[in-house]
């Protein structure tokens, strides 16, 4: 039951009659909104509106601050859990070297054990743009050698002068071992039609 700021409690309702859920969350009939006081006085208890929009509305007996309190506990440890995922971005060119390839994919992998995803960039200048089989072989052999690491999110495409991937981190170990028997059954398959 979410309750926001706007919640009616005890005198600021205003019906007639209600229906009255108790404590424990019992429902406790149609009564008249006098009698629900008393009921709340008795218990020590708030009387709260949750349903304001029934008919008629459901009010229910509860002790409202230590009801804020746990919600504001159980927010603030739902923020907790929370990851917060950040998207990197690594560059490439058409004409990157060996080396330099080689520095570029450990730092993607630093950032997929992380949990971060991981955008591969690979920018086009002058007359490179002629050339984007070049481009999409680098992506290929980026997510061939990320295999144990990541899975493809976005699949390599043209935006303006750049071919754009985006990895994602493997969710859990058996994603990542059926990912690559799939991708050796795949390469099975290649080489078998040759």
């Amino acid at each position: 039951m979410a309750l926001d700021k706007n919640v009616r409690i005890n005198r600021d309702i205003t019906a007639d009659e209600i229906r009255l859920v108790g404590v424990k969350g019992e429902a406790l009939g149609i009564v008249k909104l006098a009698e629900a006081f008393s009921q709340a006085e008795e218990l020590d208890t708030d009387l709260v509106e949750i349903a304001p929009k029934a008919t008629p509305p459901v009010c229910r007996l509860m002790d409202f601050g230590k009801y804020k309190y746990a919600q504001s506990k159980q927010m603030h440890a739902a923020r907790m859990k929370q990851k917060n995922v950040q998207v990197k971005e690594i560059k490439f060119r058409p004409g990157t070297d060996d080396g330099d390839y080689n520095i570029k994919l450990r730092k993607i992998i630093a950032f997929l054990t992380v949990g971060d995803k991981v955008k591969v960039t690979l920018r086009f200048r002058g007359r490179e743009i002629t050339f984007q089989q070049l481009g999409l072989a680098l992506l290929k052999r980026v997510e061939a050698d990320l295999l144990d690491y990541a899975v493809v999110e976005q699949f390599p495409k043209m935006e303006g002068r750049q071919m754009v991937m985006v990895l994602q981190p493997h969710k859990n170990p058996k994603a990542k071992n059926k990912a690559k028997s799939d991708a050796v059954s795949k390469e099975k398959e290649v080489e078998e039609k040759q």
